[in-house]
């Protein structure tokens, strides 16, 4: 189960693997903020309250654009982050801007 909370939007959804928190958010008509969709904007940046272990490793897009402080905190961004496994994940859409 995959529960999105956009900007004012939560829904919950069946995870897919191989597909990222993004891809799920369009799907699932969440009200998710993205711009580039290629890892260099940002917009799409998210905290994983629950279930990061069940996605895939940041890719390098991510740890340009975050860095290790904010991916260690929790912070991945959505057009990167793919689900690697099923279970429960809990991110919420938190743009800088």
């Amino acid at each position: 189960m995959l529960i999105l909370t956009g900007r004012t939007r939560t829904k919950e959804t069946e995870s897919r693997t191989g597909i990222s928190l993004l891809e799920h958010a369009l799907r699932a008509d969440v009200d998710w903020g993205f711009n580039c969709s290629r890892g260099t904007c940002a917009r799409c940046r998210c905290y994983i309250a629950e279930g990061s272990d069940l996605l895939e490793e940041p890719t390098d897009a991510e740890w340009d654009r975050l860095g290790p402080d904010e991916l260690d905190a929790g912070f991945r961004l959505g057009c990167q982050a793919k689900v690697a496994r099923t279970g429960t994940i809990k991110a919420v859409n938190r743009t800088y801007f």
